[in-house]
């Protein structure tokens, strides 16, 4: 890599993740020195558990994000995860409802045209882009797997910060027409992180679940050096 700053986060990146994966293995069954990775056949990294025979505690998946002054990791037991961070005051340098319309469903650009406050637009902009990313990621399988305007992700009605994912069907014969169809297969949170990055969390449901919210635990991290609880959901 070229560059100090871009190795800086690189090799922040990587403890993160080991430091993060090690904190969820108890008795220290896993050395954040010894955990190795592999990756999935679409490129995704993934730790190689299977170096791991004596561990009695179930696989992690983890998924990681980098902005300019953050870098998330997300970590969940069993399920697929994905993650994404943005800077809240990222700037927009096209116009929001022209770009929109290139990588946006048809939903989503309805959605942002009935905004009539810009400031407003370009934040809920930037929130449905974090969102989507993180999806994406979760998937595992790259963007031309699920191009952004394949899918739209729509708000729950009466929660705070808990979305719907709407899959685009194919078009039919008879009617020419495209219909939505909303499911329940992937749950969505999205978080303000230290009131300066929005951050996506995407986890495929199980059926453990039961359809219940996603219980997220929130902690700030400097790797061997600082570790606090910042927030954590209870479930319902």
């Amino acid at each position: 890599m070229r560059g100090d700053e871009l190795k800086k986060n690189a090799l922040l990146a990587r403890t993160l993740v080991r430091t993060t994966i090690a904190r969820y293995q108890t008795n220290n069954e896993v050395d954040p020195k010894a955990l190795m990775f592999k990756k999935n056949m679409y490129g995704k990294p993934e730790v190689d558990w299977q170096n791991y025979t004596n561990c009695n505690n179930p696989p992690l998946h983890f998924n990681i994000s980098h902005t300019d002054s953050l870098i998330a990791c997300g970590v969940t037991v069993h399920v697929p995860v994905g993650i994404d961070v943005e800077d809240k005051e990222r700037k927009i340098k096209h116009d929001i409802l022209a770009f929109a319309e290139r990588f946006y469903s048809a939903d989503e650009v309805k959605f942002l045209s009935t905004l009539p406050d810009p400031e407003v637009q370009r934040k809920e902009f930037i929130k449905l882009w974090t969102l989507k990313e993180a999806y994406v990621k979760a998937l595992g399988k790259g963007f031309s797997a699920a191009p952004f305007n394949t899918f739209t992700i729509q708000s729950k009605v009466g929660t705070k910060g808990e979305y719907n994912l709407c899959k685009m069907t194919e078009m039919t014969a008879s009617s020419l027409e495209e219909t939505n169809k909303c499911d329940g297969e992937w749950k969505f949170s999205l978080l303000e992180l230290d009131d300066s990055h929005y951050a996506a969390i995407c986890i495929e449901d199980d059926e453990a679940s039961g359809g219940a919210p996603m219980r997220v635990i929130v902690r700030k991290t400097i790797p061997f050096v600082e570790d606090e609880l910042i927030s954590e959901s209870k479930l319902l």
